[in-house]
């Protein structure tokens, strides 16, 4: 089941191991006070949850079509970890898995890149908590048990003085919001998004958050995504949180992979050259990049990383979503030009401007791995 630590000082929770009980697909107005009991909704592409795994106060939910509303939470746990996750899931969490989601997906596949996701949220004017996404990573395709991977939390909101695992990081523009990025690990990398102004409701593709772990190093591209999850963690009551409406898509058709299904091939070192060219004026500059593909594979779906020199900033941009925190810039393929065969190139560009210097950009990473200059 899932844990939580708010402080690297905690100590590790052993894992907790309790089974799930299982019901039938829901109707409206399904309630559900099982510490562990779960349904489905949606004719099984959705499981609900109600998890109390940290608190010995009871919790009732009742399930919807499109989501759940907590109905009764007494829980008072004032420090340490929170009292439950109740959530809203596609995919599998420990062994229990939704249909059709086409999990576990290795992050490095073409249908990764069309992973979209979306919620809509209600809070109470009393309690402590927060509203999250958690996102599950894991170096197998594994279904079953605690993933060792990462996972991604996107907080929506927040009260009290509750802090996600791990410390401070950075700060970034993501999905339309600004985001305090938090890392911490407790026996697997938790990096956690939390968003500076609360909303309630988001969308967005999975893969926004995860190249942003990637390009920081605290993911990889090979492991798999196992569930994408929104729900809510209560430390001190909770009645009143509801998950009005989510949803989870993947563009293109969806099949569950074997355990044994290849991966897009991460380029490195040779196998892959990043040719920058510009026209500069006074304050301002045009650039184009070419990705290479030198490796004897094609690659399928990519993104692309870099470092500016002197502070540039990128204003607007082309066949490519182009994004920037600091001096760090992400670019990520469009639909129609991602996959790179073996032996290819693509290319995009973008306008941007500049104060004193304008060095060209350094450190170029493809797929989370470094790629030489050309």
């Amino acid at each position: 089941m899932k844990m939580r630590m708010i402080t690297a000082s905690l100590a590790l929770l052993g894992s907790v191991a309790a089974s799930l009980v299982v019901g039938q697909a829901a109707r409206a107005d399904t309630t559900i006070c099982e510490k562990y009991g779960s349904t489905t909704v949606q004719g099984g592409k959705y499981v609900v949850m109600n998890n109390v795994w940290g608190s010995s106060a009871p919790q009732c939910i009742n399930v919807t079509n499109s989501g759940f509303t907590v109905t009764q939470a007494g829980h008072n746990n004032t420090g340490g970890t929170p009292a439950a996750y109740p959530a809203i899931y596609a995919g599998c969490h420990y062994a229990n898995c939704s249909t059709g989601s086409g999990l576990p997906m290795q992050a490095s596949s073409s249908q990764f890149n069309n992973v979209q996701t979306s919620v809509s949220m209600s809070y109470p004017g009393s309690g402590i908590y927060d509203a999250a996404y958690d996102i599950w990573f894991d170096p197998t395709p594994r279904t079953d048990g605690q993933n060792t991977g990462a996972e991604i939390m996107v907080w929506l909101n927040h009260t009290g003085s509750v802090q996600p695992v791990g410390s401070r990081r950075a700060t970034v523009n993501l999905a339309g919001g600004t985001w305090d990025v938090w890392e911490g690990n407790i026996g697997w990398n938790v990096i956690s998004y939390v968003r500076t102004s609360p909303t309630n409701s988001i969308s967005f593709p999975v893969r926004t958050f995860y190249d942003d772990a990637v390009n920081r190093g605290y993911a990889q591209r090979s492991w798999y995504l196992t569930s994408v999850q929104a729900g809510f963690e209560p430390w001190v009551g909770g009645t009143g949180l509801a998950v009005n409406n989510f949803s989870y898509s993947v563009g293109g058709s969806v099949s569950s992979p074997s355990p044994s299904a290849s991966a897009s091939p991460r380029p490195g070192g040779g196998a892959c050259r990043v040719t920058y060219s510009k026209s500069e004026w006074q304050g301002g500059f045009t650039a184009n990049l070419t990705i290479a593909n030198n490796g004897s594979s094609a690659i399928n779906g990519w993104t692309l990383g870099f470092t500016f020199p002197n502070g540039q900033q990128v204003t607007q941009a082309w066949s490519a979503t182009v994004t920037q925190s600091g001096s760090s810039v992400t670019a990520r393929n469009m639909s129609y030009n991602a996959s790179i065969p073996a032996g290819g190139s693509t290319s995009f560009g973008f306008q941007g401007t500049w104060n004193g210097a304008n060095g060209n950009p350094t450190n170029y990473t493809l797929n989370g791995t470094a790629c030489t200059a050309g």
